[in-house]
């Protein structure tokens, strides 16, 4: 019976990190308010993709931001 609670609470941590992975495509204002920037092609070095402005422009978004 621990190891069924002990999954069913693995099973929740493993989609909740999920949650936060998806590229949403949006607008660049939609990628400014998450505290990005529109980058051509590919995000500078030490920058995260966090998302899609337009069809060759991502959202990036420094790991450091808070």
């Amino acid at each position: 019976m621990r190891i069924l609670s002990f999954l069913f609470a693995l099973l929740l941590v493993i989609l909740h990190g999920a949650a936060g992975v998806s590229l949403a495509r949006g607008s660049p204002e939609d990628c400014e308010r998450r505290g990005g920037f529109c980058s051509r092609r590919s995000c500078p070095p030490g920058i995260t993709r966090i998302g899609i402005c337009s069809k060759h422009d991502f959202c990036c978004r420094s790991r450091w931001y808070s």
